[in-house]
């Protein structure tokens, strides 16, 4: 089989003067050519698996909802080992197969009641988001980051929802606190899809280690995790060779995350959607780089790799 389609083109000058020219050169190349042409590797990119949805539009990431029906289901603290249980929010139709999965974690002090309008705006574009509690308020970072992978250990081996979920797509949010254990969850765990701290804190500037394709949204009048030596010098320590974005929002506070915000939503689902569902219709948003706006105040970043 193999040699068949390098007889064939070698042997036969039908396609003309510039193959002749080019000579066992050209017989070579569509040698190659043809064999690669046998396993249609343009029609099995176009065809990614992962791809849930109906293309996307400036409108279509701005609005409230997604293409999806959202249910949600609770679950207990009681029911649960090294988190403090939540809300698991999924699309309701199981027609188009499984779905990436998010976990989000609240900040300091805070409950999943602070991050809830996450989950059926994520989960309305076609992914399970399971919105946390932490086993207490008050933990530190590296600890909300344990409890961000302990809660999709449940949310992939043992809720009921388990079903529905690839469970090799995967990504992971947080505010404030959590999304410093944004960081530390993929630091530790670099199988991870997606990152994206919002508003984050950590009194580890550096993160070096993280290769998971990260988008840290920071604001512009956050006196309690100020840019300047939390989201910067985060996003400024990722390595170049990570997929990496920094979004400013613009006449924002360190409190942004915890209300309906369109400008969060719209990179949040264009970043879950590229990097967990490998989506590239969603590039658009992201690449070229979105530029300064009422909403921006400044974004940085690298176009998806690979793209």
């Amino acid at each position: 089989m193999h040699q068949h389609p390098h007889t064939r083109t070698a042997s036969r000058p039908a396609s003309g003067g510039m193959r002749r020219r080019l000579a066992g050169v050209t017989a070579a190349i569509a040698a190659v050519v043809g064999l690669g042409t046998l396993s249609s590797p343009g029609a099995h990119a176009a065809d990614n698996p992962y791809e849930r949805g109906p293309a996307p539009t400036e409108s279509s990431i701005e609005a409230l909802r997604g293409p999806y029906a959202v249910s949600d289901t609770s679950v207990s603290s009681l029911a649960v080992t090294g988190f403090g249980g939540g809300t698991i929010y999924y699309p309701t139709s199981t027609s188009d197969g499984t779905f990436g999965a998010v976990v989000i974690s609240p900040g300091f002090t805070a409950l999943q009641s602070s991050i809830a309008w996450l989950g059926p705006r994520l989960a309305s574009q076609g992914f399970v988001v399971f919105t946390i509690d932490t086993n207490t308020t008050l933990d530190q970072p590296d600890s909300r980051g344990r409890q961000l992978l302990a809660a999709l250990d449940y949310l992939t081996e043992r809720s009921s929802v388990r079903g529905r979920i690839d469970s090799s797509r995967l990504g992971v949010m947080g505010h404030s606190m959590g999304g410093g254990g944004t960081l530390e969850a993929a630091k530790s765990r670099p199988s991870l899809q997606a990152a994206i701290p919002l508003t984050p804190w950590n009194l580890d500037k550096t993160w070096p280690e993280v290769s998971t394709p990260t988008l840290i949204i920071g604001a512009d009048g956050d006196t309690i995790a100020p840019v300047s030596s939390h989201s910067e010098p985060f996003y400024s320590s990722l390595p170049s060779a990570t997929d990496r974005a920094y979004l400013e929002l613009n006449n924002a506070t360190h409190f942004a995350p915890n209300t309906s915000n369109t400008t969060i939503a719209k990179y949040s689902i264009s970043w879950l959607k590229r990097f967990i569902d490998n989506d590239t219709r969603y590039e658009q948003f992201l690449c070229p780089l979105p530029r300064p706006s009422l909403t921006i105040e400044e974004y940085r970043g690298n176009c998806p790799h690979g793209s």
